[in-house]
């Protein structure tokens, strides 16, 4: 399997605290900044059609717009119900401030 870096964004555009969507090589993803730590998971929630760029972010928390399940945004872990399956995450690298992912 041959894995791919993409450049995803500018660190300048998502603010500490905030996330960003972006859509790229066919995934759909959500851009954190933690403290100003980037972190990325997928956009869509594990268990319906909300999307994590858009919801609520309390420190290393992102609870869904949908069914306000919530997911640890640093591992993926599921946080609250209704949500059972794990969100996928992707080890991030910044380079020449861009926000980077292998997948």
């Amino acid at each position: 399997m041959h894995l791919n870096k993409i450049e995803l964004c500018n660190i300048s555009d998502v603010e500490i605290g905030h996330s960003l969507k972006v859509e790229k090589n066919g995934l759909v993803l959500a851009v954190f900044n933690v403290e100003g730590e980037f972190f990325v998971t997928d956009d869509l929630c594990t268990h319906g059609p909300g999307s994590l760029s858009e919801s609520y972010i309390l420190d290393d928390i992102v609870e869904c717009n949908f069914h306000n399940g919530s997911f640890n945004i640093k591992t993926g872990e599921v946080v609250s119900a209704p949500c059972t399956d794990r969100l996928k995450t992707y080890p991030v690298t910044i380079e020449n401030n861009s926000v980077c992912i292998t997948a």
